[in-house]
């Protein structure tokens, strides 16, 4: 496994400034953002596309650095109900596919998106209960009419470039968790996996190392972000929690920085139970902590998940 960063926590900075920032921190992957919800400030797409000087320019920097791209980020929601901003949000993802190629890049994270609840709608319906039976009708629409169609046929386009998506999971989107994940695996295809990220997971409820286990290999990348339900908030509210994220002690979750919300035991599990369904790939930390420094939340967790990631292969079984 491989140790990096997310570079969007330091958009406000330029990219050559952020690997001097980082340089001390003995990282071997960037994750680098292409538009949509995360930006592209230190990877411009348009720019890039249209220079290949520009493009050996950012390979050759990052290379100076020792550092390797993990994947590139593009969340959004390409399946909006509003055309235009789905169209936005699709055109950023289709670029991202052959900026992707043109710098060797394998992976492409992102969302699943959400539609509306039906045709003519303007705000995506995340829908998350059985009854009344009007959700049910809600998401067999989303699902045939929507989702299936445009995420098979991202799938076709994937393949022919050779690239593989990776979804997070997140809740507000129609791939939030185990299930649907391997929903929209099974019914599109294999070129669309998850890029594990188990801090969403813990807020709702389910336990990541278990998660992991039953998407074995359609895992294309993990996050390393963690999270801490408040059990006396949770108790009374649930964790369906729409109060801002800087109301820190009235919600019922938060965001944390690695080994702020779960103990190094957990971490180990982890990061093994990673290994044994055969993912060894990068760990990229995604830092949202907003009880702490960009610079404070990231070097912490450097320092955490070094103890704690598996870097190198196995030997053989000399004893068995």
């Amino acid at each position: 496994m491989k140790l990096g960063v997310l570079t969007a926590l330091f958009s406000d900075k330029p990219l050559k400034e952020v690997l001097e920032l980082i340089r001390p921190l003995e990282l071997q992957t960037v994750e680098l953002g292409t538009g949509n919800y995360p930006g592209d400030p230190h990877c411009p797409r348009k720019e890039l596309l249209e220079s290949k000087p520009k493009r050996d320019e950012l390979l050759a920097m990052l290379a100076g650095e020792g550092l390797e791209i993990s994947a590139l980020s593009c969340h959004g929601n390409p399946i909006h109900p509003d055309e235009d901003y789905a169209k936005a949000n699709h055109e950023v993802t289709m670029e991202t596919i052959k900026l992707a190629n043109l710098l060797g890049v394998k992976v492409i994270n992102g969302f699943s998106g959400c539609p509306g609840s039906g045709p003519g709608d303007k705000r995506p319906n995340w829908v998350t209960c059985a009854w009344p039976p009007d959700y049910l009708e809600i998401l067999d629409w989303q699902w045939n009419e929507v989702v299936l169609p445009y995420w098979s046929k991202m799938n076709t386009e994937l393949g022919n470039a050779g690239l593989k998506f990776g979804f997070e999971l997140h809740p507000g989107f129609v791939v939030y968790n185990t299930d649907t994940m391997l929903r929209v695996r099974r019914e599109c295809g294999d070129n669309i996996g998850a890029n594990f990220d188990p801090s969403h997971l813990f807020w709702q409820g389910m336990e990541p190392v278990e998660c992991v286990k039953a998407l074995g290999d359609c895992i294309y990348h993990v996050h390393a972000k963690d999270s801490i339900v408040h059990d006396a908030n949770a108790k009374i509210n649930g964790v369906n929690d729409y109060k801002p994220y800087d109301d820190e002690i009235n919600r019922s979750w938060i965001f944390r920085t690695c080994g702020y919300g779960h103990d190094m035991k957990w971490w180990n599990d982890f990061f093994s139970t990673l290994r044994m369904v055969g993912y060894d790939g990068p760990i990229s930390i995604e830092h949202e902590d907003s009880l702490m420094s960009n610079w404070e939340g990231l070097s912490k967790a450097v320092h955490f998940l070094k103890q704690s990631i598996i870097f190198e292969a196995p030997t053989a079984m000399t004893w068995a």
